[in-house]
């Protein structure tokens, strides 16, 4: 039986990928510190699976992970997405935020680089890594934003341009994932995720806005819009991510340094206005909204190309915006009680 680690394994992409493997066969090793809210609920979802190891334990703590690593003696793959998480989060506290993600990431990877260099070490990176995208032409149109020169969304070749202290930790661990390939040899891949959404998304205002949107909606809360709402977005359905996930595990897929721009493209684009016109007219969720200014870094319009990925590995998102929205209020609606709690705490 095949072992994965999975760090920030509680956490909502966490534990999505956390259920599929454990549904399909895995051991899998949760490593997470329980930080966020909402993590607790999460790990009941599979406390109790025999073939599940939980240990809580920060990836700042060096010591304690390399515990981790002596104990479980090799992991078949590891998957990293333990982190901070918010732009805003990194612009109040920048040396918490590089703690954690550059110096938190480095202890994961260079362990896996003493330790279990065979692995698959798959890392979920963000689009935050190639800045506000000022240099792009954006057109703005009544109800979006629009960029007529990349009607494919933005690809791998795009500079990167960290913007933020979020996207400055972010891109430093995404390259060291890189260089961590040519320099050692390790399988490394990087996913540089858009907008991902769904089941066990506890979203707040600073992160998860998606899921933010649909529960202050129904609990009759405003939200606070930063800029005029035509910012876009590629929505990308979790049960679409995981699937790259497992598929990423395959033997005959190789991993050795490559970069992939993952979100769910030009026909699971919307702009922040056109998420809240179809949260009212197809889920009856209206929202009173207030607008403030633009925050710093932020992209009027980020839409992945998925061209690369698709022809790597013929990995596609399969999940339209509407269904994907279903799946995920129906999950909010019937645990709202306990959502509500934590997005508004």
């Amino acid at each position: 039986m095949s072992k994965v680690l999975v760090t920030g394994g509680a956490g909502f992409i966490g534990i999505n990928l956390v259920l599929r493997l454990l549904r399909v066969g895995y051991e899998v090793v949760i490593l997470d510190n329980l930080s966020r809210k909402g993590t607790e609920n999460n790990l009941k979802l599979v406390k109790y699976n025999k073939n599940l190891k939980f240990y809580q334990t920060d990836i700042r703590d060096l010591k304690g992970i390399e515990q981790i690593f002596e104990e479980e003696k090799k992991f078949d793959a590891v998957f990293h997405f333990a982190g901070q998480v918010a732009v805003t989060t990194s612009v109040l506290n920048p040396r918490s935020d590089f703690e954690i993600n550059a110096l938190g990431t480095f202890n994961i990877l260079d362990l896996c680089r003493l330790k279990c260099p065979e692995s698959k070490l798959i890392y979920a990176s963000t689009n935050k890594v190639y800045g506000d995208l000022s240099s792009l032409n954006v057109l703005e149109n009544d109800k979006r934003y629009a960029l007529s020169a990349r009607p494919g969304g933005i690809s791998e070749d795009q500079n990167l341009d960290f913007h933020s202290p979020y996207g400055c930790s972010k891109g430093c661990a995404d390259q060291y994932f890189i260089d961590y390939a040519r320099i050692y040899g390790l399988r490394t891949a990087v996913l540089r995720q858009s907008c991902i959404y769904g089941l066990y998304q506890y979203g707040i205002e600073d992160q998860g806005w998606v899921a933010w949107f649909a529960i202050a909606g129904i609990l009759g809360k405003p939200i606070t819009i930063y800029g005029n709402g035509k910012q876009i977005r590629d929505l990308l359905y979790i049960d679409d991510l995981v699937d790259l996930y497992t598929l990423l595990l395959k033997d005959e897929i190789e991993l050795k340094g490559q970069v992939f721009n993952i979100g769910g493209g030009p026909d699971n684009s919307v702009s922040l206005i056109e998420l809240l016109d179809l949260l009212k007219s197809e889920f009856n969720i209206g929202i009173n909204v207030n607008y403030s200014s633009v925050r710093p870094g932020d992209q009027p319009y980020y839409v992945s190309n998925v061209c690369k990925i698709r022809e790597y590995c013929d990995w596609y998102p399969k999940t339209g915006v509407l269904d994907g929205l279903s799946k995920m209020i129906e999950w909010i609606r019937s645990n709202i009680e306990v959502v509500g709690k934590i997005a508004i705490s």
